[in-house]
């Protein structure tokens, strides 16, 4: 019962905040300076030809006329069409969606397997030689941003060494150099994460008592003190991943990755203003639809959770 209800405030949730984005992005275009007819026509355009085009893709529209018929075709799953190329938007974002999916989820388990074993290491060996190292890579790992690390790699990998290839989806190894670009920086808030819940978590009086029951090590920690450190972490990992599609917006570009994130620049260059709100809402509502999830899993963690509620 917790969970349908929780999952029905949430989609409700989702709906106002998916209608305050579409809004504010719709806003914010509109007030960035350009104009997409300039775009597609050129500066030197004459004016009855700019005022044809403008009638025909609706924008001598009042903006509040122009809002409106984007959320009635919205109901109806039609985001309208490229002002650019013509093409439906939905299919847009159907065609490179795909891709920022496979990125983001490479660089979700690869930060998974980096950073949890090590934040589990240095918590249980704190203040030793494996602690130290843990230590250095997170700072390393939150201090070097997408947009420098990722040319760093191209370099090194790519130019210099020419183990994978400089950018695209051309190839399948062209998918290591983005993704380990975008899992540098939530493998180390894991690491750090899990070696602050698990350093928490060795404290608590029941792990304490089942020591000294005599239970093995191993049982103590997979059984008493992971469970209780999960809590956090999971909650870390769906916070992240609203971040990985924020970052993949940036790897995306840098790595000429045909994603969701490439797709948005360039939209936004074009003012090509349908598909840009396509994308934000696609990304907003994949966040959401995360959390969502990560909110269930919590009833499962600590089922005190869903007794609160």
């Amino acid at each position: 019962m917790f969970e349908l209800r929780t999952l029905g405030s949430r989609l409700a949730g989702a709906m106002a905040v998916a209608l305050g984005v579409s809004f504010m992005v719709f806003l914010l275009l509109h007030c960035v300076p350009g104009d997409p007819v300039d775009v597609m026509l050129g500066e030197y355009a004459g004016a009855a030809d700019r005022l044809a085009l403008r009638r025909q893709l609706g924008l001598d529209l009042p903006l509040a006329e122009q809002w409106w018929r984007f959320l009635r075709g919205l109901s109806h799953a039609d985001l309208g069409v490229s002002l650019v190329n013509g093409q439906a938007v939905t299919g847009l974002l159907a065609e490179h969606f795909g891709y920022t999916a496979i990125l983001a989820l490479a660089a979700l388990l690869l930060a998974v397997a980096i950073g949890l074993p090590l934040g589990a290491l240095a918590a249980l060996r704190v203040g030793r030689g494996w602690d130290d190292v843990a230590s250095v890579l997170a700072v390393l790992g939150m201090s070097l941003p997408s947009f420098v690390l990722g040319p760093v790699l191209i370099i090194a990998f790519a130019v210099q060494l020419r183990w994978f290839p400089i950018g695209g989806a051309a190839q399948a190894a062209g998918l290591v150099l983005p993704a380990v670009t975008l899992a540098s920086g939530l493998a180390a808030v894991l690491m750090r994460m899990t070696r602050a819940a698990m350093l928490e978590a060795l404290l608590l009086p029941h792990v304490k008592a089942a020591r000294a029951r005599g239970l093995r090590e191993s049982a103590v920690v997979l059984g008493h003190v992971c469970r209780n450190a999960a809590l956090p972490v999971v909650t870390v990992i769906g916070l992240q991943l609203g971040a990985l599609l924020g970052g993949a917006v940036v790897t995306e570009t840098v790595f000429n990755w045909p994603g969701l994130g490439q797709l948005l620049v360039e939209s936004i260059q074009r003012r090509d203003y349908p598909v840009v709100q396509g994308a934000v809402l696609l990304i907003a509502f994949t966040y959401i639809a995360v959390n969502t999830f990560v909110e269930l899993i919590y009833t499962r963690l600590d089922p005190r959770i869903g007794a609160g509620a």
